[in-house]
Parts: structure tokens; C-alpha cells; sequence
């Protein structure tokens, strides 16, 4: 996964000093309503994937931790029929990625893995929650919740590494309100697949 320089430093070391609050699960069921204003209004349907994006502990405890979330995702598959994947990424970052086209099983998931994270003390190690959406197949666009922020922001990849400015502001202008957006643009930082087309996790 094509995580930058930048991208390390807002989710490493940094984050730290930058935080505003302390990660807050119930910020992500803002995306509930968003799903449908993302269609309807935008275009942009739910990609069926989402994912959390975790950095981790060399501990007993925290394995155990990991090791509960995946049970609890695990339990929930017959539920929902959310089915999950977990890997690290070659900058060391670990991802829950969830596969689901109800994005309402997806956000509910999603919430209980983070959750799970926080009550065990490990809310710091949380990075970021990504929503996936696709316009014409191809074209994707996210929702990124920074947990060291306490707030989205809109992420459109075009082409290699180039971002299409105008299709985040729309996002954002459209969304204000529903969503609570990050208002300083300094932190919208990318999280670029390593493949034009591809998903950040991948």
C-alpha cells in the first residue's frame, strides 16, 4: 500500500501532538445517512468494502486484543454476512478490511472492531476507518475518519498519485453537515493505492 511520507507523520509520531480528542466510535455512525446521500445525490455507490486501519503493539495483551476483534468479526459473519480480511502493509500498519454490499452491516462492523479497540485501552493504536465508493465502476472515492482527528475528509484519487481537488470539495460541500469534516485542509492527507484504480489497503 502507497502510504506517503506525509500520510506516516499525521497517523505516526505526530498525530500525537496534533490530536484533538480521543477516538470516539459512535463519530462513525455519521456515515450511515451519508451512504444514501452519496448515491443519490453524488452518484457514488457503496464499493461493498471498508476497512480500519490500525498501527500495533508488540504485546501479549494487544495480540489478544487483535485476537478478539477477529473473533467478534468472526460471530458476525453469520449475522450479516460481512466476511473480513486482516494483513500488514509494507510500512507496518495493520488492516481489518470488511467486504459487505449493505453498507449499513459495514459501519456496524467497522464500529464494533474499533470499539472493541478502545475498551481494551488501545484506542491511541487507531488510525483511520475508510469508506469506499465507486462512480462507473472504476472510479473511486472515500470517506476517511482520522481518529487522531475526530473528523472526516474526502479522499478522490486520479490517475498516479494525483488527486482531483474539485471532486473532494464537492464531497464537501455537499456532506457538510452530515458528516463532521475536517476544516483544516492541511490534514486531508492521501492514503494512495499502490495501483491506479486499486484500494488503499490492497
Amino acid at each position: 500500500m502507497g502510504l506517503m511520507d506525509t500520510v506516516r507523520s499525521i497517523f505516526g509520531v505526530s498525530a500525537e501532538a496534533d490530536a484533538t480528542r480521543n477516538a470516539d466510535p459512535e463519530d462513525l455512525f455519521g456515515m450511515s445517512t451519508a451512504y444514501m446521500t452519496m448515491e443519490a445525490d453524488l452518484g457514488y455507490e457503496n464499493a461493498g468494502q471498508a476497512a480500519l486501519c490500525f498501527s500495533s503493539v508488540d504485546s501479549t495483551d494487544f495480540s489478544d486484543t487483535v485476537d478478539e476483534v477477529k473473533s467478534i468479526l468472526e460471530a458476525g459473519e453469520s449475522d450479516t454476512g460481512t466476511t473480513f480480511d486482516t494483513h500488514s502493509d509494507d510500512h507496518g500498519y495493520s488492516w481489518v478490511v470488511l467486504d459487505d454490499t449493505d453498507p449499513e452491516d459495514l459501519l456496524t462492523t467497522i464500529h464494533f472492531a474499533a470499539d472493541t479497540f478502545i475498551e481494551q485501552g488501545y484506542g491511541s493504536r487507531l488510525l483511520a476507518a475508510v469508506f469506499a465508493f465507486d462512480k462507473s465502476g472504476t472510479d473511486h472515492a472515500y470517506w476517511i475518519y482520522s481518529f487522531r482527528r475526530g473528523a472526516y475528509y474526502p479522499f478522490v484519487p486520479e490517475g498516479d498519485h494525483e488527486r482531483d481537488n474539485q471532486a473532494e470539495f464537492k464531497l464537501q460541500s455537499v456532506l457538510d453537515g452530515e458528516l463532521d469534516i475536517e476544516a483544516d485542509e492541511s490534514y486531508w492527507y492521501p492514503l494512495w493505492p499502490d495501483r491506479p484504480g486499486g484500494y488503499p489497503w490492497e
